[in-house]
């Protein structure tokens, strides 16, 4: 089995459930109110070992607290080698999270221990080398992930969810094998706010050789830089929580191609785990098992 490294946040999630957002200054209440894992990371490395079926592991950091307790032993359960996150003084990262009845969320990230993310030393820089893929995001420094990129090994492949949409440094742009973003954050990072899409893949295939649009209900697109397009249809589901539909379908997208599996295949079951995820409340708890994930994909892609 092969290996992914998931260099990135790990956040507590609370989360509120509710029948629309609230205005300014307005308060609503809720239906239901739960706490699970969560953060882009942690919910990429659990969409890696669980739905992908990947020997994951997890590199981040985890405040002294006892949600860092629970956090790390939610990511142990789900398969995720979690010997490389650190433990740093201060509390760990939450995110508190509103969720409409269409499904839709709202969320405000307060990075704790996430912030506190350097670059990887000792061991987990040498886990780091070992990985086929390396999959990272930006909740955590940029210059930290940029240094995890530049430690991997010569032929692996680095992945990106540019998420959130904030600068970066060259050095980061330059190990990019493959930009995932969704529409919005593709405008923002080809720093094209008013230009077509199209313009905007132009602008981001200049400086990355692969680009991965997440399009909700749309499906998704892979656009290289030699112009082939490979292009992934969604399956229309009941949304209840779209919280870690992106992040199960970056773990998974990850995990596929550390398999070895064309992006083709990659994709088509990647969005077969976040269909299956959509379903479900909560982020990490959302997350499918390996055998749904390919019930789902060979009844809706399989052959297709």
């Amino acid at each position: 089995m092969n290996t992914v490294a998931v260099f990135g946040s790990i956040n507590m999630d609370i989360t509120a459930f509710v029948d629309r957002p609230p205005a300014p200054g307005e308060t609503v209440l809720g239906d239901s109110l739960i706490r699970n894992g969560g953060g882009k990371g942690a919910n990429q490395a659990v969409g890696a070992a669980r739905a992908g079926s990947a020997n994951t592991l997890m590199v981040g950091a985890l405040g002294k607290d006892p949600d860092g307790d629970i956090l790390a032993r939610s990511l142990n359960e789900s398969g995720v080698d979690t010997e490389h996150i650190e433990r740093v003084d201060g509390p760990s990262g939450t995110a508190l999270i509103t969720v409409s009845s269409s499904g839709e969320n709202s969320i405000v990230v307060i990075p704790g221990a996430n912030a506190q993310v350097d670059a990887p030393v000792g061991r987990a820089l040498e886990a780091i080398r070992g990985a086929d893929v390396l999959l990272a995001q930006l909740e955590v420094p940029p210059g930290a992930v940029a240094s995890a990129a530049e430690a991997r090994a010569e032929g692996a492949t680095f992945i990106l969810n540019a998420a959130p949409a904030i600068p970066i440094p060259q050095n980061l742009w330059d190990q990019v094998d493959i930009l995932v973003v969704n529409e919005h954050e593709a405008l923002i990072m080809a720093d094209t706010p008013d230009a077509t899409m199209d313009q905007a893949l132009a602008a981001l295939l200049e400086r990355v050789p692969a680009v991965l649009v997440t399009l909700g209900g749309a499906g998704s697109e892979l656009h290289t830089r030699n112009g082939e397009t490979i292009a992934v249809p969604a399956v229309m589901v009941d949304a209840v929580d779209t919280t870690a539909a992106g992040d199960t379908f970056c773990g998974v997208l990850a995990a596929e191609l550390a398999h070895g599996n064309t992006p083709l295949i990659a994709m088509q079951r990647a969005s077969s785990a976040a269909a299956l995820a959509v379903q479900a409340k909560g982020a990490q708890d959302s997350v499918p098992q390996r055998e749904d994930t390919l019930a789902f994909w060979a009844t809706h892609f399989d052959g297709k």
